[in-house]
C-alpha cells in the first residue's frame, strides 16, 4: 500500500488488514460508537468495507480506489466509511454477507454494504472497479449515484433497508420443523452430496473448485459407518486428485485455498490455517484406513507446514498467507522453466521437470504452477528408471526447489491468533502425534492451547483475537465450542485430566452466555454483547463448522465422557431443531450432521487402567490409535492418581486394575467384553466390531 500524507484512524487498530488501510486518504473509522454516533448525527450513510489481509481483490479494490484522492474525497464528504476485518468480526460479517447475498444474490470479499445511520443495508456487493467495466458499475459513479439518492429520494433506499433488515431477522430464526434423526434420512442427504461429485478431476462441481473439507470429512464418516463404496470412492479420489494438484504447494507443503480451474491445478494462491488445519486430518484418517503412502506424506507435510510458517513464538498459529508478494499473485510460488533448471543439477532436471508438471510454456501466465501428474511407478515407466532412483531424484530436487525459493521475497502473513481456526489445527496436531507417533505436534497443540488459556481467558470470557500484544473482541460460540473440542483431543493425547477440566469449563460458559433457552440452541453472540440488527446462531456450516453443529459435537463427546444425561440433552436440542434444515440442504449442514450419524452409531468405551508410560499401555494405544473410529472415546486412568479423573469423567470409577498389570477395558454397542491384557488382543477385538 502507499503511504501519503499522515495516517487515519485505522492507525491505531490491532487488525494487520485495518493497518493495511492505515495511510488511506479515506477517512476511515474502525467499527464502534464514534463512527456510527457521527453518521446518526451528520444523517450520513455508512459505506461498510469488509474483507480481510490476504484477500487479493481486496488488495485491488483498495489500490484502485481507496487510495485514489478523488474517489476517497467523495466518500469523505457523503459517508462514515468503516472498515471491518471480517476474521475479527464474524458476527458483523455474517450479517451483512447475508444482506449482500439477498441484495445481489451473490457474495463474496471485498464486502461493500451501504447502510443507513441506523445500520440498515440497502444497497451492496463484493468488488467494485473504480470506473464501469465489464458491466460492473464503477465505484467512482456508484458514490455519488447513492450519496445524491439518499439526500434527495431516500424513501425507496430506506424501503429496502426494512425489507432487507426483515428477512434478516427471519432467517436469524431459523425456520424449520423439530425432528429426530433416522439414519435413512442421513443416508438420503449423502446421496444429494454425491449428486455434485465430479467423477473426472474429484471434489465438488466446477470452477471454481474449493476443497470442501467438511463434506469429504462427512462422507469419510458416513462410508465408514455405512459402509457405503461410492461415499468412500468419492472421499478417496478427491483426496489423491489435491494432492497431486496445484492446490497442494508440492515444495513447501500445505494447500492454496481453492483453485480457479476445475482440475485443481491453478491456486489461488493465498493460504489459510483453517483449510490446512481441516484437511490434515482428511489424510490421516486416509492413511489408517489404506496405509497410504502419499496420504501420509500429505498429511505430515500440511502440519509441518503450519510448523514451520503459521505457528507463533509464543504458542498458537497464525491465520493466513497472502496470495500476492512482490505485488503479484503467484511470484513466490510459480517457476519459470530457466528458473526450475537453474535451481535443480542438471542430471536432475528432465526427472524433476516430468514429475512436477514444468513445460517451457507453462500453466499459469508463462510460467509453472509444480504439479504431481505421475505416480512414481509411472515415471519410473516413462522414463526407463527404478523407482527408487525415482524416488531419490525426486528428493534431492525438492529439496534444492525450496532452498531455492526461501531466497524470494515471501507473501504477507497475516499474524493474527484466531482461537477457533487455533483449535481446528490444535486437533489436527493432536491426531498428527497419535497416528504419525510423532511428539512434536502434540506439543505444538499444548503450547498454543496453553498460550490461549494464560493470554485470551481473562476474567472467566474467552476472546477471539490476539493481535499486536494483546487480546481483543469477545470470543464466539465458534471460539468456545472449537476450542472445547480440542481441548478432549488434547486429553486424548496426553490423558492430563485438566484438560477434560478446561472443555467442560467451556461448556458451561456455552451454557450461560449463549443458549437461547426457548429451543435449546445457542446464539452466536454473548448475551453481554451489543447486537447488530440481528442475534443470529451461526448454524450454517461454511469453510469451518457452525457453532451450533461444534457445540453439538462437543456436547455429544462430554456425554460420551461423563454419562451425564444433560449433555445429551444438549445434543439432542440441536440436532432435532435443525434437523429438517440440514435434510433440505446438506451442502450447508456437513458438519452438523456427522453429529446424528455418530448419535446413531453403536459406541465405542475404550478405557485403559495402568500408568502412561507402562509399555503395554502404550503398545494398546499404538494399536487403538491406528484404526480410524470416530465413535471412539478413549479414556487412560492411572490408579496411583486416579481421583481427578474420576470426578471429571465418573464413568472411570468403576473400572479397576488388574493383579497381573495394565489392562484395557473395551464396550462396543452397550456391551462390555473381559479385559484385555496386551496389543495382540486388543487388535484382535478391535478387528471384530463393524461399524
Amino acid at each position: 500500500m502507499s503511504q501519503p500524507g499522515k495516517p487515519n484512524r485505522l492507525a491505531e487498530a490491532t487488525s494487520p488488514y485495518l493497518q493495511q488501510h492505515k495511510y488511506n486518504p479515506v477517512n476511515w473509522f474502525p467499527w464502534g460508537p464514534e463512527a456510527l454516533e457521527k453518521a446518526k448525527r451528520e444523517d450520513k450513510p455508512i459505506f461498510l468495507s469488509i474483507g480481510y489481509s490476504t484477500c487479493h481483490w481486496c488488495h485491488v479494490m483498495a489500490h484502485e480506489s481507496f487510495e485514489d484522492e478523488e474517489i476517497a474525497a467523495v466518500m469523505n464528504e457523503h459517508y462514515v466509511s468503516i472498515k471491518v476485518d471480517r476474521e475479527e468480526r464474524p458476527d458483523l460479517d455474517e450479517i451483512y454477507m447475508n444482506a449482500v447475498t439477498m441484495l445481489t444474490g451473490r457474495g463474496g470479499w471485498p464486502m461493500s454494504v451501504f447502510l443507513t445511520p441506523d445500520l440498515k443495508p440497502f444497497y451492496g456487493g463484493t468488488y467494485f472497479p473504480p470506473e464501469d467495466r465489464g458491466g460492473i458499475p464503477g465505484f467512482r459513479r456508484l458514490l455519488v449515484a447513492l450519496a445524491n439518492a439518499y439526500k434527495e429520494n431516500r424513501a425507496p433506499l430506506l424501503d429496502m433497508g426494512a425489507k432487507v433488515t426483515e428477512r434478516l431477522k427471519i432467517l436469524g430464526d431459523m425456520p424449520g420443523q423439530v425432528q429426530e434423526p433416522q439414519l435413512d434420512q442421513i443416508k438420503a442427504a449423502a446421496e444429494n452430496l454425491k449428486k455434485d461429485f465430479d467423477e473426472v478431476h474429484g471434489g465438488f462441481g466446477r470452477a471454481p473448485k474449493f476443497p470442501r473439507s467438511l463434506e469429504l470429512a462427512y462422507l469419510l464418516h458416513f462410508s465408514h459407518i455405512q459402509n457405503d463404496p461410492q461415499a468412500w470412492e468419492i472421499f478417496s479420489f478427491s483426496l489423491e486428485k489435491m494432492a497431486r494438484g496445484g492446490i497442494y504447494d508440492q515444495v513447501g507443503g500445505g494447500f492454496h485455498r481453492y483453485t480457479v480451474d476445475e482440475k485443481w491445478v491453478i491456486p489461488h494462491f493465498e493460504k489459510m490455517l483453517y483449510d490446512n488445519a481441516l484437511l490434515a486430518p482428511l489424510y490421516l484418517a486416509h492413511y489408517q484406513l489404506t496405509g497410504s503412502d502419499l496420504s501420509r506424506r500429505i498429511a505430515r507435510e500440511t502440519l509441518d507446514f503450519a510448523l514451520r510458517e503459521m505457528e507463533a513464538p509464543q504458542g498458537g498459529f497464525y491465520s493466513a498467507w497472502d496470495a500476492d508478494s512482490e505485488g503479484v499473485e503467484g511470484k513466490f510460488y510459480v517457476w519459470s522453466a530457466e528458473e526450475f533448471s537453474q535451481a535443480l543439477p542438471p542430471d536432475l532436471v528432465a526427472l524433476a521437470a516430468a514429475a512436477l508438471g514444468v513445460t517451457p510454456e507453462g500453466n499459469f501466465e508463462g510460467k509453472n504452477v509444480l504439479t504431481r501428474p505421475f505416480t512414481e511407478a509411472e515415471l519410473a515407466e516413462r522414463l526407463s528408471l527404478t523407482e527408487e532412483k525415482v524416488r531419490l531424484g525426486l528428493r534431492t530436487a525438492l529439496e534444492r526447489l525450496f532452498m531455492a525459493r526461501r531466497r524470494r521475497v515471501k507473501p504477507h502473513r497475516d499474524e493474527k491468533i484466531i482461537v477457533s481456526w487455533n483449535g481446528l489445527m490444535f486437533t489436527a496436531m493432536c491426531l498428527g502425534t497419535q497416528i504419525l507417533r510423532d511428539g512434536i505436534y502434540y506439543e505444538a497443540a499444548d503450547r498454543g492451547a496453553k498460550f490461549i488459556f494464560d493470554n485470551l481467558f481473562k476474567e472467566n470470557r474467552l476472546h477471539r483475537i490476539w493481535s499486536g500484544g494483546q487480546a481483543a473482541v469477545p470470543g464466539f460460540l465458534d471460539d468456545y465450542a472449537i476450542l472445547a473440542n480440542a481441548c478432549l483431543d488434547l486429553y486424548e493425547t496426553d490423558f492430563n485430566p485438566e484438560w477434560l477440566a478446561a472443555a467442560r469449563h467451556l461448556a458451561a460458559l456455552m451454557e450461560r452466555l449463549f443458549l437461547d433457552e426457548a429451543d435449546g440452541t445457542f446464539f452466536y453472540v454473548d448475551s453481554d454483547q451489543d447486537v447488530t440488527l440481528v442475534r443470529g446462531k451461526s448454524v450454517y456450516d461454511q469453510v469451518i463448522p457452525s457453532g451450533n453443529s461444534m457445540a453439538a459435537r462437543v456436547f455429544w463427546r462430554l456425554y460420551r465422557f461423563t454419562d451425564e444425561s444433560p449433555y445429551l440433552d444438549r445434543v439432542k436440542a440441536v440436532v432435532n431443531r435443525f434437523m429438517g434444515n440440514a435434510l433440505e440442504n446438506p451442502w450447508g449442514f456437513a458438519h452438523f450432521l456427522t453429529v446424528p450419524l455418530l448419535y446413531l452409531t453403536p459406541p465405542l468405551d475404550l478405557t485403559f487402567v495402568g500408568p502412561a508410560g507402562h509399555d503395554q499401555i502404550k503398545e494398546m494405544l499404538t494399536e487403538t490409535y491406528r484404526r480410524f473410529l470416530p465413535q471412539r472415546r478413549l479414556i487412560l486412568k492411572d490408579p496411583e492418581d486416579c481421583a481427578r479423573l474420576e470426578e471429571l469423567a465418573p464413568p472411570a470409577g468403576v473400572y479397576a486394575p488388574a493383579a497381573e498389570g495394565p489392562v484395557a477395558y473395551l464396550c462396543y454397542d452397550y456391551t462390555c467384553q473381559p479385559p484385555v491384557k496386551n496389543a495382540k488382543e486388543l487388535a484382535a477385538r478391535l478387528n471384530q466390531i463393524k461399524s
